[in-house]
């Protein structure tokens, strides 16, 4: 009798350790603050799961899903064309959360937000506007006492869809910008310093008087850091905010491709926040291993059911209900 039971207990394990699944992931740091709540919060609930991932950047994440790597990357650039058609792996994009990029500086004594028209912005890191009391600048920001000190531009070193958000929105507000550097995750910057990842940027930035960089949102309120309001396509400088990231993806949301591969960079609306973006996870299409499959898509469905609902609290916006519809319909097709 006592073998017997200690028989049927082995066995349970067996089968308990048979069904643990570990999902490796990597890529994006903007969207890391939530992934990493989202993915402890799924493993309390589901013992048998664990997910780790690694926040490497969008360039690293694409090169590890498309090579096999890992289980899914994650990016705040939409792959192109070239690359999915590279990718060992062929992927899909399944959008998660939407957030925003903003222009983060560090003027000692100076207590006011400022402003920046986005061909200012561009011109900073052109090495065009090289001091803070520039007349273009001061034009933004009437009445601000700004200091004749040099600019610091500081940039991401890493491959970075950060840097593929604020340089698609720079690339529309600057022939220049759009002719001589462009969009894409790693651009070759005409001035500056590079620091890898939102950490490094925003830590750069916090320690180094008359610095000017771009993080994410959340980077920039953990750390208590100045954020300026940008002008949009309607004219207005709007500081961002959940609800501008919103309003930014609302006419997205009612034409979103099949894909997800969409910009919302510069979109209309006088509250729209012009530096917003979808991010997006990129998961395998067919895979070889069905119960990592079946694991990680009952990640996505629950992401769409409970995660989605906590993603205001670290100043994400969540998506769309239209989105979320079609989110649901494309992870049932993921094989």
């Amino acid at each position: 009798m006592k073998k017997s039971m200690i028989a049927v207990g082995v066995l349970a394990l067996a089968a308990i350790g048979a069904s643990a699944q570990n999902l490796n992931g990597a890529g994006a740091t903007f969207p890391y603050p939530i992934y990493s709540k989202w993915f402890s919060e799924y493993n309390q609930q589901h013992p048998s799961v664990k997910i780790n991932y690694q926040s490497i950047g969008s360039g690293g994440g694409i090169r590890q899903v498309s090579d096999g790597i890992v289980d899914f990357g994650a990016s705040d650039g939409p792959m192109s064309d070239e690359q999915m058609g590279a990718a060992k792996v062929k992927t899909q994009h399944i959008p998660t959360v939407l957030g925003a990029v903003v222009p983060v500086y560090n003027i000692p004594d100076l207590n006011k937000d400022l402003n920046f028209s986005g061909d200012v912005i561009a011109d900073i890191y052109l090495g065009k506007i090289t001091k803070w009391n520039d007349a273009r600048i001061a034009k933004d920001n009437p009445g601000v006492n700004l200091p004749s000190k040099p600019i610091l531009p500081v940039y991401r070193s890493d491959g970075s869809g950060t840097t593929y958000i604020f340089t698609d929105y720079l690339s529309k507000v600057s022939p220049e910008w759009s002719t001589k550097v462009g969009k894409n995750t790693s651009v070759r910057w005409p001035v500056g310093i590079g620091q890898k990842g939102n950490e490094g940027v925003a830590g750069m930035v916090r320690q180094s008087p008359n610095s000017f960089g771009y993080v994410e949102l959340i980077y920039a309120l953990q750390n208590k850091m100045s954020f300026g309001s940008v002008k949009n396509a309607s004219g207005k400088f709007v500081k961002a905010s959940t609800d501008g990231v919103t309003a930014a993806a609302a006419a997205a949301a009612k034409t979103m491709p099949a894909d997800y591969r969409v910009s919302i960079t510069n979109a209309p609306g006088a509250t729209s926040y012009p530096i917003s973006s979808f991010t997006w996870l990129l998961v395998p299409t067919h895979s070889t291993d069905a119960s990592k499959t079946k694991a990680l898509k009952d990640f996505l469905n629950w992401m769409l059911d409970h995660g989605e609902a906590e993603a205001s609290g670290l100043s994400y916006a969540p998506l769309p209900k239209q989105v979320q519809d079609m989110v649901r319909k494309t992870v049932a097709q993921i094989k």
